[in-house]
């Protein structure tokens, strides 16, 4: 599966920035709810995990997520949740076992049927959709620490597939929070770092959002405001879901305000 390949060339390039990084620099805040780099890997190895052991089986999805889902029951954080599991693993020891499972979890869905129906916290996906997710989320998580580093991404056309899970989530975002979703979906025209242009949808004239491919993934991925970004959203549809898009599953999350998120300067 190219999407494997692609999760882990997006998990080498968030490695790369760390490799050097001194001890004390992984407990630095970010500007995500406060967590710390050290935070930011944890939840990055634990559904990496959590992504190869429902390639195991239903079974052992099972009984991996179990103490996970009874800590959420009880009330506790998404990132509290990650704390039993890493049994005290921080700093350079998390991030080499993080870079460690993201190979292994790259190994095992790049053997994988993509039409393989796996197991998941929510609805079952696809071996596809589930590390497409797993590229999305470590993009997502890895902006808050080279915003934090000081650092601009390189970007590539791999973002295309982020992209895809953005457009592919328009309903959800709606539905999700209890609205009524806005008929027909927006045209899609996104320009990749490559300069290569990627459409999605029904052409139409005033309902439409056009731009940056990684903007949009931004957007989408709520790493910026759109109001931070340079795309053009056209029509009442096509606004409210730039308001609001939310390409990652759970609860409705609250998009970062204007000016909220951005990179540091060094």
């Amino acid at each position: 599966m190219q999407q494997a390949e692609d999760f882990r060339a997006e998990s080498r390039a968030l490695a790369a920035i760390l490799a050097d990084l001194p001890e004390a620099a992984f407990h630095e805040a970010t500007q995500f709810k406060d967590w710390t780099i050290d935070h930011v890997l944890g939840h990055l190895h634990l559904f990496n995990a959590a992504a190869e052991a429902s390639l195991q089986g239903e079974d052992e999805f099972a009984a991996f997520i179990a103490p996970v889902l009874q800590d959420m029951q009880a009330g506790k954080t998404i990132l509290e949740c990650q704390f039993p599991w890493l049994g005290g693993l921080s700093g350079r020891a998390l991030f080499q076992a993080w870079r460690d499972g993201a190979e292994r979890c790259a190994d095992a869905y790049d053997a994988a049927d993509p039409k393989r129906r796996l197991k998941w916290i929510g609805p079952d996906m696809s071996a596809l959709s589930a590390i497409t997710a797993r590229q999305m989320e470590t993009w997502a998580h890895g902006q808050e620490v080279f915003d934090l580093l000081g650092l601009q991404r390189q970007d590539h056309d791999r973002i295309r597939n982020i992209a895809h899970l953005g457009v592919a989530t328009y309903g959800w975002s709606f539905a999700n929070r209890g609205l009524e979703v806005p008929e027909p979906a927006p045209f899609v025209q996104l320009t990749g770092p490559s300069g290569a242009v990627w459409e999605w949808n029904t052409p139409q004239a005033v309902n439409f959002v056009k731009g940056s491919a990684v903007e949009f993934a931004q957007v989408v991925t709520q790493v910026r405001n759109a109001g931070d970004t340079g795309l053009q959203a056209e029509g009442a549809a096509a606004q409210d879901w730039m308001r609001i898009a939310q390409c990652f599953a759970g609860p409705p999350e609250t998009p970062p305000g204007k000016g909220s998120r951005f990179t540091a300067e060094t």
